[in-house]
This record gives structure tokens, C-alpha cells and sequence, in this order.
């Protein structure tokens, strides 16, 4: 009688190759290259209205990875990251509108300047340092009125509708979260890591705490305009309004409840905080002329109610399951590679 083959339920890992691969199966590796194609058919199958959703799922999610590397692997915080979003995007919009050079590459241009101001003002400050600055340069921001972009073009061709601009972000996407999971597998990232669990001990290791904690507002910074670049040339305009010091917290709601250090859970978190408004909308809908309703004037709190949503998801995340959706994701995966054996 042929013998059932057996699912390892330890982790047999002997090698430093191994222990830091990409996708711990060929399985995982699989899934991930079917749903990357299968995503590509999105505009062929959701309304302008979803595709919008996602295309802001994906520019957050950019600039959340970047957030994550600050918080969740280097273990700094940091209060002004919508600062930075919104200078990559009113620097991508100055690059292509006054000098000749194409959109294609001035969300990158962006991201590199916005990263070299991180560099510079690698302080919780920033977000009043760089609205302060918005708000005086009207030859960078447009002052009280909103500076105009360019719709993303690349070789002549413009992109122009929700169903183009999408294989914009998910390009940007994809080369993001692939560029941030290599790194985590270098020696700077396992630095930034270091100095996360034990700064003490990384110093007495040789690591340059100075050094790699500046690195990382950088990085954090370069991430974030790349999404602010990739938000104006999606926009059209680019205003300071809406990015103060509650969107930075949004970002931070992001990471924490994906899973701080989780790269997959940054992804997680992101659509949770987008969907979450389109969740309080359809409640809202439900609960319309309802004795809740007039009770709590559903129709006219909405975005009070969303505020103290998040809020509370993020105390109670913080609670009951601070590793985030992405360690809830790894237990569920667990328990169905595992049953019915429970260990």
C-alpha cells in the first residue's frame, strides 16, 4: 500500500540562503506570480469606480512600505511622512511642467529629491517644517492655488483614464515591494533590523546607529514621493489640503494594523484603511432613516464616524493582535497546512 506523503510541520531551514529566500515555498512563489497576472485583468473587469480604489490602494501602499521601513524595521517614528508624500508630488509636478523632462522620469527624479530632504530633515518636525515651506513658495506649490501636473506619459504615448494610469501603479508597485523585500535581505537591512531589536547591542556589533537611522528617513522619504508623484500625475493638481497631520496617522494606521516589519501586511493594512470609508459609507446607506440614524446623524458624521473607527481599530489591534492582519494571515495559513492536527 503506497505511503501518504506527509507535510513537514517544522521548519527544516539549514542555510542562510534559505532562511532568507522570498517565498519560503514554490508554492507561495507560484501564488504570487498567478495573482500578479491575475491582476493585470482588473480593468477588464471592475468599473472606473473599484479601479479608482485600487489605483489609491496601491499609491498608499508605496508609501506606506516606505513608513514601514522606519517604524517596523528600524523602530523610529515618525508624524510627517504626508509631508514628504505631498513634497514628491509637488516636486514631480515642477520637474515635468518647467523643465524638459518627461513624467516617466520624474516620479523617480521625485522620489530621489524627496529622499534627500528626508535625509535633511530627518526629524518628527518635518510635517511643520515642509507645510510652513508650502505654504511660502508659491513658485514650488501654486501657494493658495493648486499647482497643475502633467498626465503620465512615457516615449510619446500618454496614459490617460483609470484603466491605463492602473498598470502605472501596479508597475511602480510591484518594483517597489520587490526592491524593499531584497533589501531586507542585505546587510543594511539586517542593520536597520538590528538596530530595531537592540540598538545597544548593534552599536557594540559596529553598526553606525547615526548613519543607519538617517538611511532609513531616507528611504521612508524616497518611497513617499514616489507615491506623492504618482498620486499628482493621477490627480492632475496637487493642494496642501488634506495632508496634514491626520493623513501622516492614517499612514502609521497602515503599518499597524498590516503588521509593523511585514511587508505583505504594509499591503494588507493599506486596503483595509481605503476600503474602511467605503465600508462606513455602505453602513450608512444600510442604517439610512433608521432610529440609529437620526439618533447619530449617520449622513452628515460620516467622516467623524470614520475617525474614531480607525481609532479604535488601532487600539484595538494594538491590543489584541499588535503583529497585524499579516500574523493572522500566517496563523490561517498555519492551521489549513496543519489540520485537522493541531499543535
Amino acid at each position: 500500500m503506497a505511503t501518504p506523503s506527509l507535510i513537514p510541520a517544522g521548519d527544516f531551514r539549514t542555510s542562510y540562503a534559505a532562511d532568507t529566500t522570498i517565498f519560503p515555498s514554490s508554492a507561495s512563489r507560484n501564488a504570487a506570480i498567478v495573482g500578479a497576472l491575475l491582476i493585470c485583468f482588473a480593468p477588464l473587469v471592475f468599473t472606473e469606480y473599484w479601479l479608482s480604489i485600487l489605483i489609491q490602494i496601491g499609491i498608499f501602499a508605496i508609501a506606506a512600505l516606505g513608513l514601514n521601513i522606519l517604524v517596523g524595521f528600524t523602530g523610529q517614528i515618525s508624524i510627517g511622512h504626508a509631508a514628504f508624500f505631498l513634497f514628491g508630488a509637488f516636486t514631480s509636478a515642477y520637474i515635468s511642467n518647467n523643465l524638459p523632462i518627461p513624467v516617466f522620469f520624474a516620479i523617480p527624479l521625485a522620489g530621489v529629491v524627496t529622499a534627500l530632504i528626508g535625509l535633511i530633515i530627518a526629524t518628527l518636525a518635518a510635517q511643520y517644517i515642509l507645510l510652513d515651506f508650502f505654504s511660502r513658495a508659491d513658485w514650488f506649490s501654486g501657494g493658495s492655488v493648486p499647482a497643475s501636473a502633467n498626465p503620465f506619459s512615457i516615449f510619446g504615448y500618454t496614459f490617460r483614464g483609470d484603466r491605463q494610469y492602473f498598470y502605472v501603479v501596479l508597475g511602480y508597485l510591484l518594483v517597489s515591494y520587490l526592491l524593499v523585500t531584497n533589501l531586507m535581505r542585505t546587510r543594511d537591512g539586517r542593520a536597520l533590523v538590528a538596530i530595531r531589536d537592540h540598538y545597544l547591542s548593534a552599536e557594540i556589533m559596529g553598526i553606525n546607529l547615526t548613519k543607519y537611522r538617517t538611511l532609513s528617513f531616507g528611504l521612508a522619504a524616497f518611497f513617499a514621493g514616489i507615491a506623492g508623484a504618482l498620486y499628482a500625475h493621477y490627480q492632475l493638481v496637487v493642494s496642501n489640503e488634506g495632508f496634514g497631520i491626520e493623513r501622516s496617522i492614517l499612514f502609521l494606521a497602515m503599518i499597524i494594523i498590516g503588521g509593523t516589519g511585514s511587508i505583505m501586511g504594509t499591503l494588507m493594512g493599506t486596503a483595509f484603511v481605503v476600503l474602511l470609508p467605503e465600508s462606513m459609507e455602505w453602513i450608512s446607506a444600510s442604517l439610512r432613516g433608521s432610529a440609529i440614524d437620526k439618533a447619530l446623524s449617520l449622513n452628515t458624521n460620516i467622516t467623524f464616524l470614520r475617525e474614531i473607527a480607525i481609532g479604535l481599530i488601532i487600539i484595538a489591534f494594538l491590543m489584541f493582535e499588535p503583529d497585524g492582519l499579516a500574523h493572522r494571515w500566517r496563523q490561517i495559513k498555519t492551521y489549513w497546512k496543519l489540520y485537522p492536527f493541531s499543535h
